[in-house]
């Protein structure tokens, strides 16, 4: 990895081989983070475009805003970039649940011991 792409205010994002970077959506006021989604470059574009997340559903292999049929919009606050630019850390406001459970974020298990424990 080059130096100078640490450094750099240019955004360059670096795509994983199979066209997307991991996103990881945070809430901006608590700092909880809510999930972990990837984005190819039209969701990238509609995001910026729209203010709200939108991301690349791996598993039906489409674009997808993020709340538009449940009503758990995430308003983008703030896009970061990692140092690789190969992950983006969006801090949301969300409309309400993270997690297509119904749950406010993905992470409602801890592992324990090789086993799942509900938190």
């Amino acid at each position: 990895m080059s130096h100078s792409l640490d450094e750099s205010l240019e955004f360059q994002p670096r795509w994983g081989a199979d066209g997307l970077l991991t996103a990881v959506a945070v809430d901006a006021q608590s700092g909880a983070v809510l999930m972990v989604a990837h984005m190819n470059p039209d969701a990238l574009a509609a995001t910026l475009a729209t203010g709200e997340a939108h991301y690349w559903s791996r598993s039906r292999r489409e674009l997808w805003h993020k709340g538009a049929t449940s009503g758990a919009i995430q308003r983008v606050v703030e896009i970061r970039v990692d140092c690789d630019q190969d992950c983006l850390l969006l801090l949301v406001e969300p409309a309400g649940p993270a997690c297509h459970t119904g749950r406010v974020n993905c992470f409602y298990r801890r592992l324990d011991g090789g086993r799942l424990v509900m938190l």
